[in-house]
């Protein structure tokens, strides 16, 4: 009895902890394999280039708990980086407009996805795959196909500064987080995003306002992508219709591996925060052991089915 009882506190452990100790187990690999990995500016590195991915993984997280889906982040992000940039011209319009035109367009993409999918019973797949392929086509259609380039000193600051040492996009991408945790744990509107990825008929029935927490949660997605969509583009300084592109697999893969149940109901930004480090400390590991791009895509698809597998086993 006392051998089942630890292997249940065992499965227990690995279940709530194996995430973190896998990302300790990674870091240590990569260190022994290389020790430069772990050099203070290469670790700033990894944090600057996770900090896009791990924006829209934030807001993936709320998504995915109510057990939808999103795969229009990527065109989303290109089509709020276009239309922030074409403002961000040095000596034509204040800095906060072109940032405020950013965040409308991925707030109205978001919200549109929300009405679509919350009021007219839509599949949250169709209708992102469909608004996937309508942002980017905007974009190419606002952009000409080009990237806009010539941006202003204080829009390339956002994504190339750094205040007390460290990267802004690393600082927004903190504070994004800090809001999530907020939000998901500490307010009525997370619990409800829970109660409706749990049951959403219960949660109807129980007087949840359903269409508009499911509007809300997609309007939030879009918003986060509009901030990568800036973030990029500032880093890059430039606003190209391409950029983003598999952005969203990447910001899924991110919430699965961090624990996020594609069912619905389970999940913490926590848990999506090491599982986006995960992607960005793998990515940057393997470019420095010089592993060809290819083998890259091949290990994240299998960490991706190991993660969704090990979610499928813990509800079983």
């Amino acid at each position: 009895m006392s051998e089942i009882s630890n292997w249940k506190k065992a499965d227990t452990f690995f279940s709530k902890y194996g995430i973190y100790c896998a990302f300790l187990i990674l870091v240590g690999a990569l260190t022994i394999a290389f020790p430069p990995f772990i050099k203070p500016s290469n670790i700033v590195n990894v944090l600057r280039q996770t900090a896009v991915n791990g924006i829209l993984a934030v807001g993936m997280t709320f998504v995915i708990i109510t057990a939808g889906i999103d795969l229009s982040v990527g065109s989303v992000l290109a089509l709020s980086a276009v239309a922030a940039t074409s403002l961000a011209h040095p000596g034509e319009y204040p800095l906060i407009l072109s940032l405020l035109i950013g965040l409308l367009v991925g707030c109205a993409c978001g919200a549109l996805n929300g009405v679509l999918i919350a009021k007219k019973r839509l599949a949250p797949f169709i209708v992102t795959l469909a608004m996937m392929s309508v942002a980017r086509g905007v974009a190419l259609v606002y952009s000409s196909g080009r990237p806009i380039i010539n941006l202003s000193d204080s829009y390339n600051q956002i994504g190339g500064g750094y205040l007390a040492g460290i990267p802004v996009p690393v600082i927004i991408f903190l504070v994004i987080v800090l809001s999530g945790v907020f939000v998901l744990r500490y307010t009525r509107f997370g619990r409800y995003v829970y109660a409706i990825g749990g049951n959403e008929l219960a949660a109807r029935v129980s007087g949840i306002n359903t269409t508009r927490i499911l509007i809300w949660t997609y309007v939030i997605m879009g918003a986060l992508a509009g901030v990568a969509g800036i973030v990029l583009s500032s880093r890059v300084m430039s606003g190209s219709p391409a950029m983003g592109e598999g952005y969203e697999l990447d910001a899924i893969a991110a919430v699965v591996i961090g624990g996020t149940s594609l069912f619905g109901g389970v999940g913490s930004i926590s848990g999506t925060v090491v599982g986006a480090l995960i992607m960005g400390v793998m990515d940057n590991g393997l470019d420095m052991l010089n592993v060809s791009s290819y083998w890259q895509q091949v290990v994240k698809g299998a960490i991706i089915v190991l993660a969704v597998l090990l979610d499928k086993r813990s509800r079983n």
